[in-house]
């Protein structure tokens, strides 16, 4: 009987509290900023990216190789 009284009145005390409400909306905001953000550069600028840090590896594996062939 005790139990059957302190859920709905738990339920009522949840449900007024709004302090994480602030939060949630912040973060609901910034996801929707984020999101399309973070797809326009997945669809269109990761080739871009890719390439350029394949060619900074491929500039340190030829630096690499220069510096093991001069030393020799």
């Amino acid at each position: 009987m005790l139990r059957e009284a302190f859920l709905p009145k738990l339920l009522r005390r949840v449900h007024r509290d709004q302090r994480g409400a602030v939060s949630l909306e912040t973060i609901l905001i910034i996801g929707a900023i984020a999101i399309p953000i973070l797809i326009f550069l997945i669809k269109f600028g990761w080739p871009r990216i890719k390439n350029y840090f394949n060619k900074g590896i491929q500039d340190l594996e030829d630096g690499a190789n220069d510096a093991a062939s001069n030393r020799s």
